[in-house]
């Protein structure tokens, strides 16, 4: 069974997306729809909602290279249907994250099966 979290910190969030933090402080500063929490010390927690809103505005000006302010534009005509790619997105590379877990661990099995032989 896997154990969603409820809260990621900027730095993990970061490294899901392969940036820097401060593009993705950039990001909240531009996009009023990413508000992620933040904790009595100030540190920003981000929820799967707040992740799967990066992943549209990290694929609107990553991959398809747009402004900023056509991400904006495009984020508010279209919205709904490109938070739903980013949900089959993010749950794509989850299910392709545990399969190359699982290819490890058979490929482990398998070398120590072969050493005791």
């Amino acid at each position: 069974m896997e154990i969603k979290k409820l809260y990621y910190r900027i730095g993990e969030v970061a490294e899901m997306f392969g940036v820097n933090t401060s593009l993705i402080r950039y990001w909240e500063s531009e996009f009023p729809v990413l508000r992620p929490r933040k904790s009595t010390k100030g540190n920003r927690l981000f929820t799967e909602r707040d992740i799967r809103y990066l992943q549209v505005i990290y694929d609107l000006v990553k991959v398809k290279g747009m402004t900023i302010q056509g991400a904006k534009n495009t984020m508010k005509n279209k919205f709904d249907k490109l938070e739903e790619r980013a949900a089959i997105l993010l749950t794509l590379k989850k299910n392709r994250e545990f399969l190359m877990s699982l290819d490890k661990e058979l490929e482990d099995k398998i070398k120590s099966l072969s050493e005791k032989q």
